[in-house]
């Protein structure tokens, strides 16, 4: 077992260090500077080995922690709850986040690269790798949960007693989950793997967050003591769960399955054939789709018309919930009016957290994929599509009809939240009412520009359509911890608005210039 282990920090550890080496690598002043040998070089590997070890602190310890003050004390926050109330909110959100994340997140049946090379490349037995891996990760979590659930549970108002149920609680669902999916491989013969939930398990997911952080907005939550009784009877389930983990014979056969695709992701190429195949799914085959225009403005309309399953598709789906649900709230505030001062309240101060949520349903990352892999895949190989004139007028062409289609769901967004404003008692000064409306258009164009400018500007993909850019990543990261910031912010509607909507221009003008300028060069497939 302790070679096992060690053998399986060392195959982790390598396949990390490349990767943040070839991520520096990436990086556009560096890589001039760096030399192509680094990965041979001493002081590089000893510097990214200590970032990988950071990296398994951050994800043993911060990653914990992140996710206790994002769902709780921010959810917290915004039912501003009252002292009394806040254990029973802290057990009732903990109880269905964690069943969403015993089978979102097993650990056991992730087809990880790390699997791929053990199991199949060096034949190392399965059962034993799997364990020992599946029991370190599980130590992490008891680790991690005990840390950071005591704390914020005693935040909460919460004894110590019950606060040291949660790690067991969590770790005992996972056993549970991994367990049920073993015995039923060996009734059925069909492998789970964690990458493919499919959609009845997604549409679970939904309805689990919608009860978790629905119920408690009309003071609907399991009771604490119920709570309590239900970690206990999971608990026990878990180590009744164990038996079955430890006694399981088929791991080598499960994994045969579920790294099925991790072997064709080996190869690149392979990669790009099979991405490319699933994108093709959704372009339309329908040979009758033509364009009356001329140049890039035929070339786009034809892209947009096949692929309208892939770019419009998502955007409708999210106006119509937005619809729905705006529709709801609306109804709330007439049936329980007592809301509306609250609700009119927040709508006057918190306009900081539209930024996170129209980052969230952005739609840009999916319309630069489709780009590259149906579009510039093929066309960057040809020297006129480096023009800079030419990059630019593709580019506002592009940037018009990615802004139309986010648009969508901001223009009902935008037009609820003034609706909301004006049924929760309206306001002195009309002209926040056009403030709502417009700064969440400006934002939902802010975040078109901004992605389909980073895509000019870091292209990312390379030849079998993988990500190679670091500082795409990384700009990407940025983004959303700054989005995440804005949650912190509470400023009057009508200055923010007015930020936004003039920084949002300001940042159009530039990202044109830059792109104008820079594009020529960066705007390449990656080796």
């Amino acid at each position: 077992m302790i070679k096992t282990l060690r053998i399986s920090f060392s195959l982790k550890n390598a396949y990390t260090v490349n990767g943040i080496l070839h991520a520096i690598k990436q990086m556009p002043i560096l890589k001039k500077i760096l030399p192509g040998t680094i990965y041979q070089v001493r002081g590089f590997k000893i510097f990214a080995n200590v970032l990988s070890v950071l990296w398994e602190i951050f994800k043993a310890f911060f990653g914990k922690l992140l996710y206790f003050v994002i769902m709780f004390m921010a959810a917290g926050f915004l039912y501003e709850l009252e002292a009394e109330n806040e254990g029973a909110f802290f057990l009732h959100v903990l109880l269905f986040l964690s069943v969403i994340g015993s089978y979102m997140n097993t650990y056991m049946f992730n087809p990880t690269k790390d699997k791929y090379y053990a199991m199949i490349l060096l034949g190392m037995n399965a059962k034993e790798y799997t364990l020992v891996n599946y029991f370190y990760a599980i130590f992490k979590i008891l680790v991690g949960f005990t840390l950071f659930g005591c704390l914020f549970g005693m935040m909460a108002g919460l004894p110590v007693g019950i606060c040291l149920l949660i790690p067991f609680f969590v770790v005992g669902l996972k056993l549970t989950v991994a367990a049920y999916d073993l015995r039923k491989y060996e009734k059925t013969g069909i492998a789970t793997s964690e990458n493919k939930l499919g959609t009845p398990l997604w549409i679970f997911t939904f309805v689990l967050l919608a009860i978790a952080y629905g119920l408690p907005v009309v003071d609907i939550m399991i009771p604490q003591t119920a709570s309590v009784i239900i970690m206990l009877l999971v608990i026990g389930l878990g180590v009744v769960s164990l038996h079955k983990i430890l006694t399981f014979k088929q791991y080598r056969e499960v994994y045969r399955e579920i790294l099925v695709e991790a072997m064709t992701l080996m190869n690149s190429a392979s990669q790009g054939d099979m991405v490319r195949a699933q994108s093709h799914k959704n372009i339309s085959a329908d040979i009758s789709i033509e364009s009356h225009r001329k140049g890039f403005e035929y070339l786009n309309e034809l892209f947009i018309k096949r692929h309208q399953k892939i770019l419009w598709k998502s955007a409708k789906r999210i106006a119509a919930i937005a619809f729905i649900l705006f529709a709801a709230a609306v109804l709330v505030l007439y049936l329980k009016p007592d809301f509306q001062t609250e609700v009119n309240g927040m709508l006057m101060t918190m306009l900081p957290y539209s930024v996170f949520f129209m980052y969230m349903i952005n739609r840009g990352t999916g319309f630069t994929g489709a780009l590259f892999m149906n579009c510039d895949h093929s066309l960057l190989t040809y020297s006129f599509y480096k023009n800079p004139k030419f990059i630019l007028k593709l580019f506002q062409i592009r940037l018009r009809e990615i802004i139309k289609i986010n648009l969508l769901p901001a223009v009902v967004i935008g037009a609820g939240l003034a609706l909301l404003l004006f049924v929760s008692g309206g306001t002195e000064n009309p002209l926040n009412y056009a403030v709502l409306f417009v700064s969440v258009t400006a934002l939902s164009v802010f975040f078109s520009v901004h992605y389909l400018t980073l895509y000019y500007l870091l292209q990312p993909y390379n030849a079998g359509t993988e990500i190679k850019s670091g500082m795409y990543q990384f700009m990407m990261t940025a983004t959303y911890f700054v989005c995440y910031m804005m949650l912190q912010f509470e400023l009057p509607t009508l200055m923010f608005g007015a930020m936004t909507i003039v920084f949002c221009v300001l940042y159009c003008i530039i990202a044109s210039i830059l792109v104008y300028v820079f594009a020529p060069k960066t705007f390449k497939i990656r080796n």
